[in-house]
């Protein structure tokens, strides 16, 4: 396995069979690491299969050093943003050409994945079951605790109509946002713009994640482009709480996910006050049971690497 994305890899190993001998070989975004490190690790590495997270420098090293099969998985900003760029987006092309099989990690990658390679097929992305878990949900109170828990980016999260909706219920609210973000700064300007007042938390390590899940009575992840369940949403729904997040009916694969085509600030409104009922996360709940739980997924991934194999 090279390199990680939204902790995906690093799932996916922990889940696999106790007969995989497994290898997982990480970089920091440091120069040397990403480029000549990265590269002497791959080179040095031997396995039956080779798993690259992200189609750019590190899937393409693996593909220019011959190591074969290799899986490419692409996991957004990739297939998504950088492949209409000049110089990364020939990186990305030649990785979805010269992968033996191509997984995306949601839909709305597929159809431009297809394009390069008919291989490309949708992998949902494991929720690590052990590490986020229902914990109990008290009632709401008088105001309900709502966490902001994606990045700060109004274009590809949609934050600022976030609080554009939070506006309109300020008095049923209490709203949370972790500092994180391209856009944070412009964000929590928006807020005060807005008279919101808005608890600011410190960002914590991926694990640390489910307590600031648990603290909240609902969870709003992505409402920009894209229309796919990303990790924040899956980990919050997995942590037991109802869950927020802009999911396009155009995915025949989210038929059966409760929520659709969130979009306007009131229809995000809507969808908070509503989540006070226990539901709406019942209904994502299930269907995180059925499609992304690591049981589920290890079975599709381990065929796959059969097949190649």
């Amino acid at each position: 396995m090279v390199n990680d994305c939204a902790n995906v890899g690093t799932t996916l190993l922990k889940y696999l069979p106790l007969n995989f001998e497994k290898q997982h070989i990480k970089r920091t975004r440091q120069f040397w690491d990403k480029t000549f490190g990265i590269a002497y690790k791959i080179f040095k590495a031997k396995g039956d299969v080779y798993h690259a997270n992200y189609l750019l420098q590190d899937c393409y090293i693996a593909a220019r050093l011959g190591k074969h099969p290799l899986v490419g998985h692409a996991h957004g900003t990739d297939v998504r943003e950088s492949i209409g760029r000049f110089f990364l987006g020939r990186i990305v092309k030649h990785n979805l050409k010269n992968c033996d099989k191509v997984l995306v990690s949601t839909p709305n990658l597929l159809e431009k994945a297809l394009e390069y390679n008919d291989s490309s097929e949708y992998l949902p992305n494991p929720v690590d079951t052990e590490l986020f878990y229902p914990n109990g949900r008290n009632e709401p109170e008088e105001k309900l605790k709502v966490l902001i828990a994606a990045g700060s980016h109004w274009r590809i999260k949609g934050t600022d109509k976030i609080l554009y909706a939070a506006k309109k219920v300020q008095s049923e609210v209490d709203l949370s946002i972790i500092r994180y973000g391209i856009d944070i700064n412009r964000t929590l300007k928006l807020a005060d713009d807005l008279g919101l007042n808005v608890t600011v938390l410190p960002p914590v390590s991926h694990s640390e994640m489910r307590d600031y899940y648990w603290n909240a009575d609902t969870v709003i992840g992505s409402i920009g482009i894209g229309g796919s369940l990303g990790m924040v949403a899956l980990e919050a729904i997995a942590c037991g709480r109802p869950t927020v997040v802009h999911v396009s009916s155009r995915f025949s694969e989210y038929n059966e996910f409760p929520l659709h085509d969130l979009s306007t600030p009131e229809e995000i409104a809507e969808a908070l006050i509503s989540s006070r009922e226990m539901r709406l996360w019942e209904k994502e709940y299930n269907y995180l049971k059925q499609h992304h739980t690591p049981q589920v997924v290890i079975e599709r991934l381990v065929e796959t690497y059969n097949c190649l194999v």
